[in-house]
């Protein structure tokens, strides 16, 4: 009724504006064909003003002799003779014929409510073009007597967000209804290159922590994050939360309490590690976040990773070298503070510096799966890893050459999981981890990505079907039948074909040296 109210309103403005300016054109016309009688009859107009004893005489003349309207006759008279007799005909003329087009311009747009309405669309158009903004005010609950959250339904909820920053929720009992189209490739629009980097179902009630890459943590409840349709890409995170230039979200950890016995385990570039227990966390946290690690100006957050206090930290460097240890040869330190040394990434790599490039929980039913910048991959299984001191450089878990290029990146996954690739030119390719060599440490992998010359891995993201438990758990009251295994994904983006990894000739079997002792228990 609103919008049907107001394009009435507009219909009334834009016709109205259009009568008020056909008659003004419609004078202006009538006051130029005077003119024109009188530029071609000019001696004789003349004449008849000079001979005539007032003005009253020479109006009367001029309207019987010429066939003059009043006022076609006062506005000649009320030219000077000198103006009267310096008008160029020609201009006259031309102004005569663009009025006259005017008219039929303005006389046809009345009679056609569509040309009407074509002409209210263009309009705003161009009201949007010249003065859209996004909403500079914020629409925000009121603080008042009732809790806003005991008016929202306590429901499921999928929550993603994007490599490119987008992030929204959908209830899980969507999927339910539609029965079709899940999580990722088949349930949400994304730009190409783009693919789901986290993704959690957890409750409306629930908090959810970003980590950023500037060791920041925000905090919001998931009822507070864009409700999104089934294939929208959602909101831009950087809307949602006040994230700084280059700041970007590294982890994303929901809870709906901060348990005792539960610690958060952070790795940064420069191999930095710290552990602090989770309940740290559960302070209130200001709109523009507080710090959950110190991070050096040349360093950042690579990982978070939510531990036991007792599990094994692998952490992965670009050398193709890997370090595991104790998670309790780590101390608890508080929320504000760097960490220790994790990992030695002291060296050079192809005259770059070395850095962590991931950090995960070491369990032993998993594997550890590298791909090199030239597109290289094979998956290790977690017990060929020893458990040593922190503060190594570790053990090799790829044997680089200048053809495989330098680690690009590292997942820890699981035979039936999906990985995907993403190049820097914007290619996306999807294989299965088990179509993909299981290799020893010290080799060099097979091909799992084709690229051109130009071009290189940039990220290796995990594709989790349905049997993953985060996703599993949420929906096993399903009905059978409701959700195919490939509709529901942690991590994913346009889909190329699959890639069956060949046996590589070139992959190694070569042993590599085991690193030295840990370094001491040095504070970074």
């Amino acid at each position: 009724d609103l919008i049907r109210h107001y394009v009435g309103h507009q219909r009334e403005v834009v016709t109205r504006r259009t009568q008020y300016e056909l008659r003004q054109a419609e004078a202006r016309a009538h006051v130029l064909e005077g003119l024109l009688i009188a530029l071609d009859n000019l001696d004789a107009v003349i004449a008849l003003i000079r001979g005539s004893a007032d003005a009253d005489e020479a109006r009367a003349g001029l309207i019987d002799k010429f066939a003059l309207s009043e006022i076609q006759a006062q506005a000649i008279l009320d030219m000077r003779l000198q103006r009267l007799t310096a008008l160029e005909s020609d201009k006259v003329r031309e102004e005569h014929a663009e009025l006259t087009k005017k008219i039929e311009g303005l006389r046809t747009l009345l009679s056609d409510e569509g040309l009407i309405d074509g002409l209210i669309r263009d309009e705003l158009g161009a009201i949007t073009e010249r003065y859209g903004d996004d909403r500079r005010t914020e629409i925000a609950f009121a603080e008042g007597e009732v809790d806003i959250e005991d008016m929202i339904a306590d429901e499921q909820m999928v929550i993603s967000l994007t490599a490119s920053g987008y992030a929204k929720r959908l209830p899980l009992a969507t999927y339910r209804q539609q029965h079709r189209g899940g999580i990722g490739v088949t349930g949400m629009d994304l730009k190409e290159g783009d693919y789901i980097e986290h993704l959690h179902i957890c409750s409306t009630h629930d908090f959810l922590l970003f980590f950023t890459n500037r060791g920041k943590v925000y905090r919001l409840k998931v009822y507070e994050l864009p409700e999104g349709s089934r294939t929208a890409r959602g909101k831009a995170l950087v809307n949602v939360l006040p994230l700084s230039q280059d700041e970007r979200v590294m982890a994303v950890i929901p809870t709906r309490d901060f348990s005792e016995n539960q610690y958060l385990a952070f790795a940064t570039a420069k191999g930095i590690v710290k552990k602090t227990e989770f309940v740290k966390y559960n302070t209130p946290i200001r709109a523009d976040g507080i710090i959950a690690i110190k991070v050096r100006d040349d360093d950042e957050l690579v990982q978070v990773r939510l531990t036991s206090g007792e599990d094994d930290l692998l952490l992965v460097s670009k050398s193709g070298h890997a370090s595991r240890f104790s998670e309790s040869k780590v101390r608890p330190m508080g929320r504000d503070t760097s960490g220790v040394k994790g990992m030695n990434v002291s060296a050079k790599v192809g005259g770059e510096q070395n850095r962590v490039l991931a950090m995960d929980v070491a369990r032993e039913d998993t594997e550890l799966f590298v791909v090199t910048d030239n597109g290289y991959g094979k998956r290790t299984a977690i017990a060929e890893y020893p458990v040593k001191g922190r503060g190594t450089k570790g053990v090799l878990t790829a044997k680089l050459t200048e053809k495989k290029g330098g680690l690009a990146g590292a997942l820890i996954v699981r035979e039936h999981e999906q990985l995907l690739f993403i190049s820097q030119n914007g290619m996306v390719q999807r294989t299965s981890a088990k179509g993909i060599s299981q290799m020893g440490r010290a080799t060099q992998g097979v091909r799992v990505m084709n690229l051109k010359d130009d071009d290189r891995v940039s990220a290796v993201a995990l594709v989790v079907e349905d049997s993953s438990p985060v996703v599993a758990d949420a929906l096993e009251e399903l009905p059978e039948g409701a959700l195919d295994e490939s509709d529901v994904i942690e991590a994913t983006g346009p889909t190329g074909d699959n890639l069956d990894a060949p046996t590589d000739a070139e992959a190694g079997a070569d042993t590599a040296s085991e690193q030295p002792a840990a370094e001491p228990d040095d504070e970074a």
